[in-house]
């Protein structure tokens, strides 16, 4: 009878500590935390943005400087500017990150002939297994001719 008992708690045991290994893919997700100005003269400053990160594998960023990992669109222009972010994490660590990232954006300038224009930036990230966050968008800017 113990011996059952026994046998019956170590299959239990064994079942209950294996893991199913986890194969959904590790989506990084971010978040717009700031942007400044929001009103601004063409030529003359940049554009702040912060965003918030947060990736369950800790692989955003890529080691060759030629590698972009961000991707901000103009939403007033047809394609997106890329820009590098360096390993945000060790490479092959596998641990969850989160943390802020600081952008500066050189600065804008009207397309138009008028005096002022607006515009927002649509932003995405890609971490180094191909994974896309969701896109966020900024609020809108005003662009002036002067003040």
């Amino acid at each position: 009878m113990i011996k059952q008992i026994s046998i019956i708690l170590l299959c239990f045991v064994l079942i209950t500590s294996c893991k199913k290994e986890d194969n959904t893919p590790k989506i990084p997700e971010i978040s717009l935390v700031s942007i400044s100005p929001t009103t601004l003269v063409q030529f003359e400053e940049p554009v702040n943005i912060v965003i918030g990160y947060k990736d369950l594998d800790g692989d955003l960023g890529f080691e060759n400087p030629d590698s972009f990992a961000l991707q901000i669109k103009d939403n007033r222009l047809e394609d997106p500017d890329w820009y590098h972010v360096p390993p945000l994490s060790p490479i092959g660590s596998n641990v969850s990150i989160q943390g802020e990232l600081d952008i500066q954006i050189s600065s804008l300038f009207l397309l138009g002939n008028g005096s002022e224009e607006q515009t927002s930036f649509t932003i995405k990230m890609v971490d180094r297994a191909g994974n896309w966050s969701q896109e966020i968008m900024t609020p809108q800017l005003i662009i002036k001719d002067s003040l």
